[in-house]
């Protein structure tokens, strides 16, 4: 009886993910619901409603199918229609809230903010269009933060994660997800190493929870629980208009710090520390460059800010540690307590802001919850600009790429490559087309850096006191919305995907004209 039930289940490991990914995402928003009842109680319906339809929708999908065959091209649509249905059925709440209805916003324009606003959640980007902070109740506010913390470590992964079917197709729809050229197995078997990767994550999110709340200058253990979303996620949401700078903490601040360092480190180091109770992190040459970078960063920008901008000592290290550890981890967070204060920095001067765009390229490492290209790649492609230098004057020998004592395989050093000339490809096409739609070329260019990077605040108009509302038109918005998933995706997995699609369109074409 059980095998003739599930043979007539549909055969889809596309649906079937998506279907456990939307049920996932259904608990959060009843969740949310729950506690926007007990609090103000003024967004509770939507989020009730938004909870169980994409309950159904999900549970649908989960029970109606089973996985199929494990084959490429399901595996990257699978990735990508996932997050396509998250992030449709995530902007729910906002719409059926009208957290977007206010100045006279139409139902295009609601439309639009509320799509940019789950695309910004879910990617943990952190860029938004929202600028009343006060009237969403706390439910759906929190439900905003917990955007950002499903995105981050990947419902994907969680799927995977209670899945044990998909066997060894799982991880590579793990590393399809999953942020860096190549996903790490922490165990024989796939479900076993994203449930240990998520078991990191929810120790990391409760670590940061608690000290946020001890830190001096936090108001309540619901601030603490938003921002340990925030920064194990490396997002950027805040329940405040001026994000970390509502504190004026120092004490929050360094916490903050601690730990959108530590987000942009890959969580397999953080799973091998408390597993093993050692500290593999500088053994990891990966790591030392990430800090190294971070920390050379941050000498600049200090001495910049000191000596061109003006500040004092004391307000240039503070300004700039914070901002280069927010940018360079891709959390997207701000010190900044209003326009024109030291950590606002669309008023420093041009060279700081240079080395800013640099970190919003790079990103952190590979594993991490980070955007942007990831100190891995970069290393390789350094060691390519090398090994070119080196090929011009030894044109017959034979050179690896060796990225600390490991020599990386040619077929890696070619993915590489090509991720790096797509993601440019991607950044000057991306620019063109927000700028063509209404952008001035500073704020184009930051916004796509920014996008693609999963960074949140951009440069100029779209700077860490200001909105994408502000600075873009609602087409912009949505170009944005969607370089925010393709970046967290990190282009392969969404152009194979279509590319499969087109694919499949061509053979059928084909067949109908035979």
């Amino acid at each position: 009886m059980a095998r003739d039930a599930s043979r007539a289940l549909v055969a889809s490991t596309t649906l079937h993910v998506i279907g456990i990914a939307l049920s996932a995402v259904s608990v959060g928003m009843a969740a949310c619901a729950l506690l926007e009842l007990l609090t103000s109680g003024r967004d509770a319906a939507a989020l009730a409603a938004s909870a169980g339809l994409t309950a159904a929708v999900g549970g649908l999908l989960w029970r109606l199918t089973r996985p199929g065959a494990i084959r490429k091209r399901h595996i990257f649509s699978t990735v990508a229609w996932t997050w396509v249905s998250i992030t449709a059925l995530g902007a729910l709440p906002f719409i059926l809230a009208g957290t977007f209805a206010v100045g006279g916003a139409d139902i295009t324009e609601q439309f639009v903010n509320s799509l940019f606003e789950s695309a910004s959640g879910f990617s943990a980007s952190g860029s938004t269009v929202l600028a009343d902070f006060e009237s969403p109740g706390r439910g759906l506010m929190m439900y905003r933060q917990l955007t950002h913390w499903y995105g981050g470590m990947g419902v994907v992964v969680l799927a995977v994660a209670v899945l044990p079917f998909l066997g060894v197709g799982g991880l590579e729809l793990i590393s399809a997800e999953a942020p860096g050229p190549a996903s790490d197995r922490l165990t024989p078997r796939v479900s076993e190493t994203a449930r240990r990767l998520w078991v990191v994550y929810i120790g990391f999110t409760a670590a940061a929870a608690l000290a946020f709340f001890a830190a001096d200058g936090f108001s309540s253990l619901y601030d603490a629980v938003a921002h340990a979303f925030t920064v194990a996620a490396t997002g950027g949401f805040s329940p405040h208009a001026d994000s970390i700078g509502h504190y004026d903490s120092v004490a929050v601040e360094t916490v903050a710090i601690v730990f959108m360092v530590m987000g942009g480190v890959s969580f397999s180091l953080h799973w091998r520390a408390v597993a093993e109770r050692t500290l593999p992190y500088h053994r990891n040459s990966e790591f030392r460059t990430y800090l190294l970078t971070l920390g050379a960063a941050a000498a600049v920008i200090v001495v910049l800010l000191w000596l061109e901008n003006g500040l004092s000592l004391g307000s240039s290290i503070r300004a700039g540690v914070f901002t280069v550890a927010s940018l360079g981890s891709s959390t997207g967070l701000s010190n900044a307590t209003g326009p024109g204060s030291p950590g606002d920095y669309v008023m420093w001067v041009a060279g700081a802001q240079l080395v800013l765009l640099l970190l919003m390229v790079v990103g952190g490492c590979t594993g991490s919850t980070s955007g942007g290209i990831k100190v891995m790649r970069m290393r390789v492609l350094a060691r390519i600009m090398v090994r070119s230098v080196q090929h011009s004057q030894k044109p017959r020998a034979v050179i690896p790429i060796r990225v600390g004592r490991d020599i990386v395989s040619e077929s890696l050093v070619s993915r590489v490559a090509g991720f790096f000339l797509l993601h440019f490809m991607l950044v000057l096409g991306g620019t063109l087309v927000v700028t063509a739609l209404g952008g001035d070329f500073v704020s184009a260019l930051g916004a796509v850096v920014s996008a693609l990077g999963n960074m949140g605040p951009a440069l100029n108009e779209a700077g860490p006191t200001s909105n994408y509302a502000v600075a873009f038109t609602e087409p912009a918005r949505l170009v944005l919305a969607l370089l925010m998933v393709i970046g967290r995706l990190e282009i392969f997995p969404v152009l194979l995907a279509v590319m499969s699609h087109l694919h499949r369109g061509k053979a059928l074409t084909r067949a109908v004209r035979r």
